[in-house]
C-alpha cells in the first residue's frame, strides 16, 4: 500500500510545492548565522566548547506524533529513550535540532500528552543545563511565546527557550572554526512557510497514514529532493572559511558530505584493500540495500570539502534513529537500533576534529 500511494504522494508534492531555491538558502542562512554572531539572543546563541572536553549529541526529526496510523515516531520510540537515557547518564549536552514534534498534523494537546515519556526525557537534560532545542517546519509554534508557555511549560520549566540555530564555536592552532546548527528547512518553499504543504500534510496525507497505517520517513519521500537540499547546503558552508553546517530537515544522514552511498563504498574499498573477506561480504549487502533504496537518483554529488553534516533522523520506519555525536575530540554519525536486550549504539563513521580543521585549511 506504501508503494501504491508512494508515487502520486510525489507527484502532488513537487507539482503543487516549491524546491529548494539556491538563493533563499543562502540568503536565509547567512542571515541567521550573522544574527548569532551579532548576539542576537531571541535567534540563536554562540557556545564556545572545548574540544576535549565538550560532550554533545545532536537528534532531530523525531515528529513525535499522536500514537495513531500518521506517527511516525512510533517504531523508534523505545530507541530514542534508550540513548537519551545513555546520554544523560554520560553527561552529554543535547542538541534538539527541530521538527521534534509533529504540529502539522496533530494539534499540540495530544502530542504533549501522547509523548510525556520521552518529553520527561528531555526535560532532565533542561534542568541540568545541557539541553537547547531548535525549531524547525513542522514544530515552528515552539518558536512563539504563547503556544510555548501553554504546551511546554508544564513539561519543561520556564527555563526553555526555542531557537532558531545555535553556533558551537572552538579554537585549533590559533584559529577559529565554527559549528553552525539549525533545523535547515530555511529558504525550501516547500516547508519554510508553505501553506499548501501545511494544508496538504494535515488534510490528504494524514488521512492516507492513519487508514492505511502508512508511514513514510518524509513527507514525499523523495532522496533526489533530498539530495537536492543537502547540496545546496553544503554549497553554502563553503563559502565561509573554518566554518561546518550541521541540519536536518532531509531525513538523510550525511557524514563530512558523504551519505550512505559514499560511506559504505569507501569503507567496502578499504576492507578489500586490507583483504577482509567478512567485512567486505557485510558492506557488500549493506550497500546492495541502500542503492535499492536510492534506486532512480539522478545527482552526481561534487560534495568533496568535509563541511556539512546531517543528523538524519529520529523516525526511520525500522525503528532506528540516528544522529551527531561530539565528544572526547571526535565527531560521529551513530545509530541507536533494536538489539537482543534493548537500544543498541552503532557508530557508522567517526574523525577526529582536528583532522576535519586540518582539512579547511
Amino acid at each position: 500500500m506504501k508503494k501504491l500511494f508512494q508515487r502520486p504522494v510525489i507527484w502532488l508534492s513537487n507539482r503543487f510545492s516549491s524546491k529548494p531555491d539556491r538563493q533563499q538558502v543562502f540568503a536565509s542562512l547567512s542571515r541567521l548565522q550573522e544574527d548569532i554572531l551579532q548576539g542576537k539572543q531571541p535567534t540563536g546563541l554562540l557556545l564556545p566548547f572545548d574540544q576535549e572536553q565538550a560532550r554533545f549529541v545532536i537528534f532531530s526529526d523525531q515528529h513525535k506524533g499522536g500514537k495513531d496510523g500518521a506517527d511516525d515516531f512510533m517504531p523508534a520510540e523505545q530507541n530514542y529513550l534508550g540513548a537519551l537515557s545513555y546520554y544523560y547518564d554520560h553527561d552529554f549536552t543535547f542538541i534538539n535540532l527541530g521538527d521534534c514534534e509533529e504540529l502539522w498534523e496533530c494539534a499540540p494537546a495530544k502530542v504533549i500528552e501522547q509523548n510525556r515519556a520521552s518529553l520527561l526525557e528531555e526535560a532532565r537534560f533542561l534542568e541540568q543545563q545541557r539541553y537547547f532545542r531548535v525549531f524547525g517546519n513542522h514544530d515552528l509554534q515552539w518558536h512563539y511565546e504563547v503556544p510555548r508557555q501553554q504546551f511546554l511549560k508544564p513539561i519543561f520549566g520556564k527555563k526553555l527557550k526555542v531557537y532558531e540555530g545555535l553556533i558551537l564555536q572552538t579554537s585549533y592552532q590559533d584559529k577559529t572554526y565554527r559549528l553552525l546548527l539549525t533545523h535547515g528547512h530555511q529558504g525550501d518553499m516547500r516547508s519554510d512557510g508553505n501553506a499548501f504543504s501545511k494544508w496538504f500534510v494535515a488534510a490528504i496525507w494524514t488521512p492516507i497514514q492513519r487508514f492505511f497505517d502508512v508511514r513514510t520517513d518524509t513527507l514525499s519521500d523523495s532522496f533526489d529532493l533530498a539530495d537536492r537540499h543537502n547540496i545546496i547546503m553544503y554549497e553554502w558552508s563553503m563559502q565561509y572559511p573554518n566554518t561546518f553546517l550541521i541540519s536536518g530537515h532531509t531525513h538523510k544522514p550525511v557524514f563530512a558530505s558523504l551519505d550512505h552511498i559514499d560511506r559504505l563504498t569507501k569503507q567496502l574499498e578499504k576492507a578489500q584493500s586490507k583483504g577482509d573477506s567478512e567485512q567486505a561480504g557485510i558492506l557488500q549487502k549493506a550497500l546492495a540495500a541502500r542503492q535499492a533504496e536510492y534506486a532512480g537518483k539522478q545527482f552526481v554529488k561534487t560534495m568533496a570539502h568535509p563541511s556539512y553534516f546531517n543528523t538524519g533522523c529520529c523516525c526511520f520506519s525500522d525503528g532506528d534513529i540516528t544522529g551527531i555525536e561530539i565528544a572526547a575530540g571526535f565527531i560521529r554519525l551513530i545509530k541507536w537500533q533494536k538489539g537482543d536486550t534493548g537500544p543498541v549504539r552503532v557508530v557508522l563513521e567517526e574523525c577526529p576534529l582536528y583532522y576535519l580543521f586540518d582539512q579547511m585549511d
